[in-house]
């Protein structure tokens, strides 16, 4: 079964689906939603969890420098609820700190126009959370 990462940001919800052995991480898409409703992802993501066969979702938990939670952190953790009550899935809180500046990094060096950068940053964060995880986790 798949694993399904998340970079829950307040706008967009960057979305990455690993491979069935659990090595990769490839970006899919990104999630416009209103975080003050998190129903509004709730389609979306119902789509590709059906669509991959999702055994198990992970969350980027976007801690402060210092390892303290944040109010961004918060609402990752809420919607991590949400995800388990919605889709009867378990859920991991992962560490994200610097996941979208290595993104930006990673652009950057790939010579992406500033244009095509925004359109797939959060994605693109979304596989490094995922990616981390699986490498974290690797049998």
């Amino acid at each position: 079964m798949k694993k399904m990462g998340l970079d829950v940001g307040s706008k967009t919800i960057g979305v990455a689906v690993s491979d069935v052995m659990g090595w990769t991480a490839q970006g899919i898409k990104t999630i416009h939603w209103d975080e003050n409703d998190f129903h509004t992802a709730e389609e979306a993501l119902a789509t590709i969890v059906q669509e991959h066969e999702i055994s198990t979702v992970v969350i980027g938990l976007p801690k402060n420098m210092n390892g303290t939670i944040g109010e961004r952190a918060e609402i990752s953790k809420q919607f991590a609820v949400f995800i388990e009550e919605q889709f009867n899935l378990p859920t991991v809180l992962w560490d994200e700190r610097l996941s979208t500046m290595a993104a930006k990094r990673v652009l950057l060096e790939a010579d992406v126009s500033r244009k095509k950068r925004k359109k797939v940053i959060d994605k693109m964060a979304a596989v490094m959370i995922l990616q981390g995880y699986l490498d974290a986790n690797q049998q």
